[in-house]
């Protein structure tokens, strides 16, 4: 009986073995399903995924699945303005679901709705789930610059006295680099420390960081625990505009980062002084080594089109080498006196002209600004009123997409049109200031642009199978 029993127990693995094998060979392996019950307490359960989840699964369907929206706020408008310009993305796209060891680098660009990181996170989020998570991408000092910071990250220093640049300003104290923002110290020791937090920043240890830095700043090399795990290579020459970029290769993925400033002169002991140096930062990248999507969000409080729109500026966003810019604006512009649509968009058209000529390998993608209140008063009594000058900014913006030859996406559409702004407010998706939103709202943003790209993306791919 023991023997027959034994028998039992062979055959039956062997079936089980023969069943994988065969899964196997027609590209599905059968994995289990997830258990809802272990991401309770993981905002991101699946972002820390390395390798893109279709190369995973060897495979399977051609059709990304699209992620079910929470709230249902005016009418399903997801396409993109001409997805085929988008091509030379999606291809991107189709390497790292074939499992190519690449990289896929996205800049997401814009004002406020930007710089808080709900927005353009989200996003970050459901593609690195899909394609793989090349790493957190971007950071800059905000809070050294004394302005909000995405939740995930932490930058801070010893130093407490920094003169900050921003690109909003006129007359800039310090220069801006790739983030729009820039920190400078008069002080004889700097150190910059990189902390992911760690909630919010799950899934984004890095084993690699570039320090961009001005031309005249004292390097950084290395400190605390880590630092003889850490190979670093200082910039001998300017990347572009009077801009270095360091590098710190560390032999294992960490959390941490701690840099300290050095007088030295490169190659010797000779200690330089601090007079000699303008001690300028502008931020980090962050990336861990694996194949996947790397997502750069950029914003700035305040930003518009003109702010941006530096030669110098766009040289130095150049050096991500993105493959997709989306740009994210017009909302700042709304609130102004005297908003005139022609003038708009020229604002715009000259933008895309000067990163058509930067980044010609670059596909672009403008999305429009979505529908807010403006505070006026009614008798001497504080009201609020919908902002007509975002559905015009809108218009605008989509018809320079087309002029442009360039893609566009239209969240002011998506978001529920005209009037829609009341129905956001209602359902508790838009911050106090009634202009801003909550980071369900921007959230849900992200979920509207996600969904915008993979069904262009789906579309494009059942057309090409159809040729």
């Amino acid at each position: 009986m023991m023997k027959q029993t034994k028998w039992l127990v062979s055959l039956s693995a062997c079936l089980v073995l023969m069943a994988v094998s065969a899964a196997g060979a027609k590209g599905k392996l059968p994995f289990p399903a997830l258990d809802a019950g272990s991401q309770k307490n993981d905002p991101y359960p699946a972002s820390s995924l390395a390798i893109p989840r279709q190369a995973q699964e060897m495979g399977g369907s051609d059709t990304i699945p699209l992620p079910s929206r929470s709230y249902s706020i005016g009418r399903e408008v997801d396409s993109i303005q001409s997805p085929s310009l988008l091509q030379p993305f999606f291809a991107g796209l189709d390497s790292l679901r074939a499992g190519k060891d690449t990289v896929l680098t996205i800049v997401h660009l814009g004002d406020s709705h930007i710089q808080a990181g709900y927005y353009s996170g989200q996003v970050m989020r459901l593609l690195q789930e899909q394609f793989g998570n090349a790493g957190r991408g971007w950071i800059a000092p905000f809070k050294l610059s004394k302005t909000n910071e995405p939740d995930d990250y932490f930058i801070s220093s010893s130093v407490r006295e920094w003169v900050t640049g921003r690109c909003i300003q006129s007359n800039k104290k310090c220069p801006v680099g790739i983030g729009g923002i820039g920190i400078q110290s008069v002080s004889p020791s700097i150190n910059l420390d990189v902390r992911i937090a760690p909630n919010n920043g799950a899934g984004y240890s890095f084993n690699q960081a570039i320090l961009y830095r001005g031309e005249k700043s004292m390097p950084m090399l290395p400190a605390g625990s880590i630092k003889d795990s850490v190979k670093t290579s200082l910039a001998t020459a300017p990347a572009v505009g009077g801009v270095l970029a360091d590098t710190f290769r560390i032999a294992y993925q960490v959390d941490t980062l701690q840099l300290h400033s050095t007088r030295r002169k490169q190659g010797t002991d000779q200690l330089l002084p601090a007079s000699s140096f303008k001690n300028v930062y502008y931020g980090f990248s962050l990336t861990n080594g694996h194949p996947g999507v790397l997502y750069h969000s950029v914003g700035v409080n305040g930003a518009m089109y003109v702010n941006y729109t530096d030669e110098s500026y766009v040289r130095q966003l150049a050096l991500l080498k993105p493959s997709l810019l989306i740009i994210s604006m017009g909302t700042n512009e709304t609130f102004g006196r005297r908003f005139n649509s022609e003038e708009f968009g020229g604002q715009v058209r000259a933008f895309v002209s000067l990163v058509k000529k930067y980044m010609p390998d670059t596909a672009i993608l403008l999305t429009t600004p979505p529908e807010c209140y403006k505070r006026t008063y009614v008798n001497k009594k504080r009201t609020y009123v919908r902002n007509a000058n975002t559905q015009l900014a809108a218009k605008t913006i989509m018809g320079v997409a087309r002029e442009e030859g360039v893609a566009c996406w239209d969240l002011f559409a998506s978001t529920g049109g005209k009037s829609s702004c009341a129905k956001w407010q209602k359902e508790k998706l838009m911050g106090r200031d009634r202009i801003h939103f909550t980071k369900e709202g921007y959230r849900e943003q992200g979920i509207l642009l996600y969904r915008a790209l993979m069904q262009s993306y789906n579309q494009l791919n059942v057309e090409n199978q159809k040729r």
